[in-house]
């Protein structure tokens, strides 16, 4: 490996030196606070609001919202868990050792990049005109292949796949490769070809498996 190397991946080491179970801890009041006003202005965006909230017609919509809310510490580690697995286990099959538990908290810190689609979806809609809709408030994910299509005219199938398929998951990917280069000691075109037979291979047939079982 070369020295930019070298240097590159102890400029990345030395940034990840912090306190991993309070950035976890960061991590999910960061998302639960923008899930909850997001989900306000999910509510406030349906006609009637105001008299469908006083007869109680959102109980039930409260009480999920409830449930996901205790489910997003416990979904985020899942998801930390899975992937970094993947990238061990593809590291793996191309005979590279790498340490799981370092690959875990670098996908932990990584994730830090999905909080900003949530920031700016919040944001966008802060102030929703009388023309937005429910599902323009749910279905809305900045800068992915969904916000380039008409909606109506595609199959429900398509909306989570569009949706996932964003400048943001690009960005991930670049991550989880100077993430990878920097752990494994390994070259960035080696990194490259472990993510991306492992994570996105994985991330895509994920994508096709959702669109073939949906219902």
């Amino acid at each position: 490996m070369d020295n930019s190397q070298s240097s590159i991946s102890q400029r990345i080491l030395d940034s990840l030196d912090f306190d991993k179970r309070l950035f976890f801890l960061i991590l999910v009041i960061l998302f639960l606070s923008i899930r909850f006003v997001t989900n306000d202005l999910i509510l406030q965006s349906i006609p009637g609001y105001e008299k469908l909230e006083a007869d109680g017609s959102f109980s039930i919509f409260h009480i999920f919202n409830a449930l996901n809310y205790i489910w997003t510490p416990f979904a985020l580690l899942w998801k930390f868990t899975l992937i970094s697995f993947v990238i061990w286990t593809g590291a793996f099959a191309f005979g590279y050792k790498t340490s799981y538990k370092n690959l875990w908290q670098f996908v932990l810190v990584a994730e830090l990049i999905f909080v900003f689609p949530e920031l700016i979806k919040l944001i966008y809609f802060i102030q929703p005109s009388d023309s937005v809709t429910y599902l323009d408030v749910k279905n809305f994910y900045p800068l992915s292949l969904l916000s380039f299509v008409n909606q109506e005219s595609i199959s429900p199938k398509y909306i989570y796949p569009l949706q996932a398929l964003n400048l943001f998951e690009v960005v991930y990917v670049v991550f989880l490769v100077l993430g990878f280069h920097s752990i494994s000691r390994r070259s960035i075109k080696e990194s490259f070809v472990v993510i991306l037979f492992s994570y996105v291979l994985f991330f895509l047939l994920w994508l096709l498996f959702y669109i073939l079982v949906y219902k």
